[in-house]
């Protein structure tokens, strides 16, 4: 068989965990935003489909694009969270009578 030597990390070149900590940050934050921004366009549908207010789920999908915007370039994650609550209230407002 052949062998294997260890690899020794603290002498490696190219061994750059900074940017891979900030690169993994990035990833964590894109996949935040982007579940938040999927969970209020499955929300602005559901207000269009359980209610019929179309015009309600148009908004709420076109106020949670922006928002979605905003957090993939601010690095901002309370937005888009509190965009799921808002399209949360506004579902069970459409839907409520």
């Amino acid at each position: 068989m052949a062998d294997h030597g260890h690899a020794e990390y603290a002498t490696a070149e190219g061994n750059d965990l900074p940017a891979h900590e900030d690169t993994y940050e990035r990833f964590v934050h894109l996949a935040f935003v982007g579940s938040a921004y999927v969970a209020n366009i499955v929300i602005g549908l559901a207000i269009g489909a359980v209610a019929g207010s179309w015009l309600v789920a148009f908004a709420t999908m076109l106020i949670a694009t922006v928002v979605a915007i905003i957090g993939f370039a601010s690095g901002a994650r309370v937005p888009s969270m509190v965009m799921v609550v808002i399209s949360l209230i506004a579902l069970a407002l459409s839907s409520g009578g």
